[in-house]
């Protein structure tokens, strides 16, 4: 090959690898905002948020900002090491590696706190599935879906490198017979395409604020998620109360009418009471907002429905 061939050859390569690189840091860094987003979204029930550390001991919106920025290389090195691949074994494996020593990095900026282990699998694995779904055509709609798609077939790989030892969510699943947020995963995000997303777009149609449309959408995911946190730290009781009380404050028009604003705070009341918060659908909304991100739905100048 001339001399003049393989320069134009190894510059486009450089080129492409440079580009390969600035995707991920892209992706790590709208994933890392996403976590952030959430944490400051006020006010959630029995959450931490900007007012405090709702039925949290153990964190405070410090720490969960100080968690969600520790993430941004674990999703990036997630983004990178997808760059290219199909969904498979291999990739399961080497994804859920790079997700254990982001777990570990994340602990440790906590002092030993979980803010976003849940979010680690559930948003990780969306950054995977948005850098292998690339450039890919068609409606943001479209777009979303296939992005959770790709996430699922991943999940659904075994993960023969998982500790032997039970974890909360294990023993929840176990106990309630739920499926917790493998199953959320591994059936392609249902309560991000179709609670999540078209609550948070349905709101804002209405003229809702950002932060009212997106409680909403927190809500709309609390109606029937199996949320194992909730199980985790207060039974059916708990998960029982979330499911009716978003119910409830929905029907009364939103976190926006005043009507259901006072449902929203009646939940929390409840909620925290029972010392229990709705941490699965925390990191539901986190992932739903990075895909609200990555596909924004717009279509000639006009906001674009969210149902699928």
């Amino acid at each position: 090959m001339p001399a003049l061939a393989v320069c134009l050859e190894h510059r486009a390569q450089s080129h492409l690898a440079e580009r390969h690189g600035e995707d991920a840091v892209r992706l790590a860094r709208l994933a890392t905002n996403a976590l952030i987003e959430e944490a400051h979204l006020t006010p959630k029930p029995a959450l931490v948020d900007r007012r405090g550390s709702g039925a949290h001991r153990d964190l405070s919106l410090a720490v969960m900002e100080r968690s969600a920025r520790s993430l941004e290389p674990t999703f990036a090195a997630l983004a990178r090491a997808s760059r290219g691949q199909r969904p498979s074994a291999a990739l399961r494996a080497q994804l859920a590696a790079i997700g254990r020593a982001g777990e570990a990095v994340m602990m440790d900026a906590t002092q030993g706190s979980n803010a976003h282990r849940g979010a680690i699998w559930i948003v990780g694995l969306l950054v995977a599935g948005a850098t292998i779904c690339g450039d890919a055509e068609g409606s943001p709609r479209r777009l979303a879906a296939s992005i959770c798609a790709t996430a699922a077939q991943i999940a659904c790989f075994p993960d023969h490198g998982a500790p032997l030892a039970e974890s909360n969510g294990s023993r929840v699943r176990a106990r309630y017979g739920v499926g917790g947020a493998r199953r959320e995963a591994q059936e392609g995000f249902p309560h991000v395409l179709h609670m999540g997303l078209p609550a948070l777009q349905a709101a804002r149609r209405r003229g809702v604020g950002e932060d009212s449309a997106r409680i909403d959408a927190l809500l709309a995911i609390m109606t029937t998620l199996d949320d194992t946190c909730l199980l985790h730290r207060a039974g059916l009781d708990a998960l029982t109360t979330a499911k009716s009380g978003a119910s409830e404050a929905l029907s009364l028009g939103g976190s926006s009418t005043p009507h259901g604003r006072a449902a929203l705070d009646r939940l929390e009341s409840r909620l925290l009471a029972l010392n229990a918060s709705p941490g699965g659908a925390a990191d539901l909304l986190a992932a739903t907002l990075f895909i609200d991100r990555l596909a924004p739905p717009r279509a000639h100048g006009r906001t674009q429905a969210w149902s699928i």
